[in-house]
């Protein structure tokens, strides 16, 4: 089945997490989006080579625009990821269905039909409950901007994955639009390092610099597999497989870096995956064309 791709690319995604999570303790943000970004394209390029793939691609502005928002969404989760637990960076980062409910609530009041979006809105206004209920403990240990940057994360992720089904109902291979994701991130990355410069590598730790490679090949195969997942499976049972990757982001915050998430935190969590779930059921009966959210 073409959707449990999706749970691939939530594996790949989680795993990665754990790989900018550790390599943030030596290396700047900018240093980890640009490494994200020149391994992938390395990868991506062989890949498409291997699979004859021509990089010409008939819909530039399409690839550009999925560009500029994808690196914000990107740079913002790592940002999170480096201050947060982690199945709470995740968790912020997977509310992209949830924003896109809220657009869709937002385009309804802006058009005055508001009133055939009250059980939307609700599934909306009950995941936001769910945020201040994860974020409280957060609050706590004064990481509030961490905790803001990661629902921007949420946000622009719901607006780059529109712009991917939309690739791939124009016929855009997914290992050409996933290479061309790269490039902008190491183009953007690096601009990031000249301003701020390198790392010395006196200064990095082994375990921190182990990671730049896997980090870099885990997020191509996890772009991939999710464009796939969205480009052939069904929106609604993809959108919903994609909240596999809290519980694996959960089993690696509590497993590896010991995260001690309150009880009000996983209760969040789940209200967050639930109205996440109940948005994504009702916005595909209600608008069965609008395109899917990704991760």
């Amino acid at each position: 089945m073409q959707a449990l791709w999706m749970v691939w690319a939530s594996f790949f995604f989680a795993t990665m997490a754990v790989g900018i999570k550790i390599a943030a303790t030596s290396f700047s943000l900018a240093e980890l989006v640009f490494y994200r970004g020149l391994v992938s394209v390395v990868f991506m390029a062989l890949v498409l080579r291997a699979r004859g793939t021509r990089l010409a691609t008939p819909v530039p502005m399409m690839h550009a625009w999925r560009s500029v928002i994808g690196v914000f969404s990107l740079a913002s989760w790592f940002y999170a990821i480096a201050h947060l637990p982690l199945a709470t960076a995740m968790t912020l980062n997977y509310m992209s269905g949830v924003w896109v409910a809220a657009f869709v609530v937002g385009g309804a009041l802006l058009y005055g039909k508001s009133s055939r979006q009250g059980p939307l809105m609700a599934t909306v206004l009950i995941s936001f409950a769910g945020v201040v209920m994860m974020l409280r403990p957060t609050l706590d240990q004064n990481q509030l901007f961490a905790g803001l940057v990661g629902l921007l994360s949420g946000m622009g992720a719901a607006m780059a994955y529109m712009q991917v089904t939309a690739l791939g109902k124009m016929g855009e291979p997914e290992g050409r639009t996933v290479f061309y994701f790269s490039l902008s991130t190491a183009v953007a990355g690096l601009a990031g390092v000249l301003w701020d410069g390198f790392t010395p590598w006196d200064k990095v730790t082994w375990q921190a610099a182990v990671w730049l490679i896997p980090i870099g090949v885990l997020a191509s195969l996890g772009q991939w597999a999710m464009t796939r997942a969205y480009s052939r499976g069904a929106t609604l049972l993809v959108a919903n497989l994609q909240y596999a990757g809290i519980v694996f982001a959960a089993f690696y915050s509590l497993i590896l870096f010991g995260d001690q998430i309150p009880l009000l935190g996983w209760a969040g969590m789940a209200l967050i995956v639930a109205s996440g779930i109940a948005a994504t059921v009702l916005r595909t009966r209600a608008l069965p064309d609008t395109p899917a959210e990704e991760h």
